[in-house]
């Protein structure tokens, strides 16, 4: 059994999300796919998909089993490059990863533009609400919100995003707006409870306070969220980051923005440092300034 052949069929037949798909983007038959996948399991002695006429599943074995199969994928086609005096050129799969909405938003359109400029290079965009294990989960490249624990990883800051309160033009002005933080107890919350598990909400950047604040509704995402606080219905807590379409087109408009606490910094983050491949820096370079240049990550 070609074991490196069977590692590219099941990442593929993962990527594709069926046996009949990757078989078509590997230029295989189908059976010769099926084979490939039941002589890797009958070799490492764990199913990894689970099969029905309607899906195809990774097992939690055949999770793992793919993430580890991307790295070392990865590793083969970067010693072969380098052996082949084509290091300096971006080949490959590169693997971004971001919180959903940012990346949706603001990481999307830098991602295909930078397709479009190297075509040699394809992409592949992991948006999580989680921390990710770069290493771990094959990652190139990660966009990170936050404070960054000491770690190896190369960091280049991009901006900051803001804790803001927001609701829409026609709630402020059947319900006023509020003067400070204490005044929310008269207004009608929305809680996000994927991003705001806690109610006591923190206010300021020296004089720091705590208001409790007792939603009238949670929503498990942040898009549920704003859209309710969109349609006027109340006010929500987000990342300045996540409204950004709406606060450029008026539908949405902050408030309370002196009791703000510290802006969040914004990271632009990769495991390699300055051994990294072509292709991870050729993005950085390409995508650092273009986040820089967002004015609603700065």
């Amino acid at each position: 059994m070609d074991r490196y052949h069977a590692m590219r069929v099941i990442v593929r037949i993962a990527d594709a999300g069926g046996f009949a798909e990757a078989a078509r983007q590997l230029h295989l038959s189908p059976p010769a796919v099926t084979r490939a996948v039941s002589a890797l399991e009958d070799l490492i002695g764990a199913r990894l998909f689970t099969r029905t006429t309607r899906s195809v599943k990774l097992t939690e074995a055949g999770q793992h089993y793919v993430e580890d199969c991307r790295r070392i994928l990865a590793a083969i086609e970067e010693a072969e490059a380098s052996a082949g005096g084509s290091y300096a050129k971006p080949t490959g799969v590169l693997t971004v990863t971001a919180s959903v909405l940012f990346g949706q938003i603001y990481v999307t359109p830098i991602v295909t533009a930078f397709l479009d400029t190297y075509p040699e290079v394809t992409g592949r965009m992991m948006f999580l609400d989680r921390v990710t294990n770069l290493v771990d989960e094959g990652i190139d490249v990660g966009i990170r919100i936050g404070a960054l624990p000491d770690s190896s990883y190369s960091a280049t800051k991009v901006g900051s995003v803001r804790r803001v309160i927001c609701g829409s033009p026609d709630y402020f002005e059947r319900h006023g707006v509020p003067a400070n933080p204490s005044d929310l107890a008269r207004h009608r919350i929305v809680a996000a409870t994927s991003a705001w598990t806690s109610l006591e909400w923190r206010f300021g950047k020296t004089n720091k306070t705590t208001t409790h604040v007792k939603p009238a509704l949670f929503c498990t995402s942040n898009e549920a969220a704003i859209s309710v606080a969109r349609s006027g219905w109340g006010l929500t807590r987000v990342l300045s980051y996540q409204i950004g379409p709406d606060l450029r087109n008026g539908s949405l408009q902050t408030t309370l923005e002196d009791y703000e606490e510290e802006a969040l910094p914004v990271h632009v983050v990769h495991p390699e440092g300055r051994s990294a491949s072509a292709k991870v820096r050729a993005f950085v370079d390409f995508a650092v300034p273009r986040l820089r240049a967002n004015r609603l990550i700065n």
